[in-house]
């Protein structure tokens, strides 16, 4: 608290629009008129704007009392950057913020802007299990669809980000096959493997036991062309009476479909709901509140609800838990002639990849370090493509689609390129230091940062390393006490983000020589500019940290 009243702690945006909001509260214009702007145009001459048709009503002649200008000028709030004009425009109230002392607050100490903003909303601390769902039914290679795929990774990196705000996350269920877990590792995906054969089977016969006095049992045939094993699991139990059981419970299904009646349940069934009972006594050992969420491609939506039911049936205590699902939309494959598995794309991804790496690259491209380059670039792509867009929409997926393999600046690739290009840069001023041509780095709170004054510094600044926190915060947004049983989250946000800095970032260092003649009347603006870079190297790999992706340092 002392380093923020002296003006050296960080300051948020967050904060900024609160206190802006504040000052207009008297003047009967609405608190919520304020943004941030984010265009390079616009960037030029204004940081936050209260738009003239948002104050008409407040100010019929047009014009702002010269009072509520002077409060603007005047605010000095913990956390609220320093302000350099307010003024009256055409386009109506602009506040353009300091920016070299903003510059100074942020870099000196740039840590606080690679967490989640701080929230004075923050509730206590849940305990969420997240189930992927579609894991259940991954038990060979062969199994992994391309739903399949896009679900783990989505829940992979919710878990990451709602983990980063402080909750308890577990996930669920354990892995099956090692050749799955290797798979999903090569993605970043290090699921959860232990689980206890011996209480699996006990529940799961305790189930079968309780079913059988309750409801009909089924009985199915061995199909002679069907294996033996996925016969085992596929093969119907019961057939258990939903509709008949909520009714007599008088259950509240707001959010489930109307069609639930009658459910065929298998052997995976019944193992998937014995993992479920068996997380929940494990991890949640006190009184805190706990959450299932589960994630779900779209077309295993109408199955993971009856599960959802056939849980509260088999285990009294489930009905203490609250189930949520996070939907995901279908993936839709384009100029491939049969369905493809989430496997059999990612190899042919790889191998579009290293074909590209080649044309580009020549004959240098092989050996372990061209492997592990290739590997880094495929997985960034396959992530981008399948988590870019927003968990509930329909991926359009383009085999041919030259741009996953290349600097396409949608792509995954593309932000790798733009790591690669950063840790190259620093690791030719460290060259260049040690031959004597540059001086070791200054301290951060020695550097002058007023040399800072390229549009491209202030974006990267306003848009990107001060925004981070509120990215990181908004990924993690998922109302858990929501009417209903769906939820949303903004599990696109970090991928959007990364290509954005990446576009920005590119844009900059193609136009600005960050590296200068080593002139000693020119380091200090060299200082100014590399630890800004640091600084935008950090919040790259932090977000990259998010997905499970490691920064690319050569290439």
């Amino acid at each position: 608290m002392e380093a923020e009243r002296s003006g050296t702690g960080p300051v948020w945006v967050s904060e900024a629009l609160r206190a802006l909001g504040a000052a207009l509260e008297g003047s009967r214009a609405p608190p919520t008129a304020w943004f941030k702007e984010s265009s390079q145009k616009n960037l030029r001459s204004r940081d936050f704007l209260a738009p003239r048709g948002a104050l008409q009503k407040s100010f019929p002649d047009g014009e702002v009392p010269e009072e509520l200008l002077q409060k603007l000028m005047s605010i000095n709030v913990s956390g609220v950057p320093p302000i350099k004009r307010c003024q009256q425009t055409e386009a109506g109230l602009v506040v353009q913020l300091d920016r070299p002392a903003v510059f100074h607050r942020v870099l000196r100490d740039f840590t606080p802007y690679l967490r989640p903003a701080p929230s004075v909303t923050d509730s206590a601390q849940n305990i969420i299990l997240l189930n992927c769902s579609p894991l259940q039914a991954c038990r060979s290679l062969d199994t992994i669809k391309l739903s399949h795929l896009r679900a783990v990774l989505i829940a992979d990196h919710l878990a990451e980000v709602l983990r980063s705000r402080g909750e308890q996350v577990h996930l669920v269920p354990a892995g099956h096959s090692e050749e799955v877990a290797a798979f999903l590792y090569q993605l970043g995906v290090s699921w959860p493997r232990t689980e206890e054969a011996d209480i699996l089977e006990k529940t799961i016969s305790g189930y079968e036991d309780y079913l059988k006095g309750k409801v009909l049992t089924s009985h199915t045939s061995v199909d002679p062309g069907q294996p033996a094993e996925e016969f085992f699991y596929q093969r119907v139990l019961f057939s258990v009476p939903l509709k008949s059981y909520t009714e007599e419970q008088n259950l509240c299904l707001q959010g489930y479909d109307p069609n639930l009646d009658t459910f065929q349940v298998t052997t995976v069934d019944l193992e998937h709901v014995a993992r479920l009972q068996g997380s929940v006594q494990e991890r949640v050992k006190t009184a805190s509140p706990s959450t299932v969420l589960h994630v779900v491609s779209c077309a295993e939506e109408f199955h993971q609800q009856k599960l959802n039911l056939l849980w509260r049936l088999l285990d009294p205590g489930a009905t203490a838990v609250t189930q949520k699902l996070l939907i995901c939309g279908p993936v839709k494959v384009l100029h491939f002639p049969s369905p493809i598995s989430g496997p059999q794309y990612y190899h042919l991804r790889k191998s579009q990849m290293r074909e590209a790496s080649v044309m580009k690259y020549g004959e240098s491209v092989q050996g372990d370090s061209w492997d592990g380059i290739i590997t880094c670039l495929t997985s960034a792509a396959v992530r981008f493509e399948l988590m870019a867009t927003p968990h509930r929409s329909q991926v359009t997926v383009d085999i041919e689609d030259s741009n996953i393999t290349t600097k396409g600046t949608k792509s995954g690739a593309f932000v790798m390129y733009n790591c690669a290009r950063l840790a190259t840069m620093f690791n030719s001023y460290d060259s260049a230091v040690h031959q004597g041509l540059y001086p070791g780095f200054p301290p951060a709170e020695e550097i002058n940062y007023s040399s800072l004054s390229e549009e491209g510094e202030w974006l990267l600044l306003f848009n990107y390393i001060m925004m981070f926190p509120e990215v990181l915060s908004q990924s993690a947004e998922i109302s858990l006490t929501s009417p209903g049983i769906r939820v949303t989250a903004n599990t696109e946000a970090v991928c959007k983000f990364l290509v954005g800095l990446s576009m920005d970032f590119s844009c900059y260092y193609n136009r600005v020589h960050i590296l200068g003649e080593p002139l000693p009347h020119l380091f200090g603006q060299m200082f100014a500019r590399l630890h800004l870079m640091k600084a935008v190297r950090s919040v790259l790999r932090s977000a990259l940290d998010t997905l499970h992706i490691l920064p690319l340092t050569q290439i």
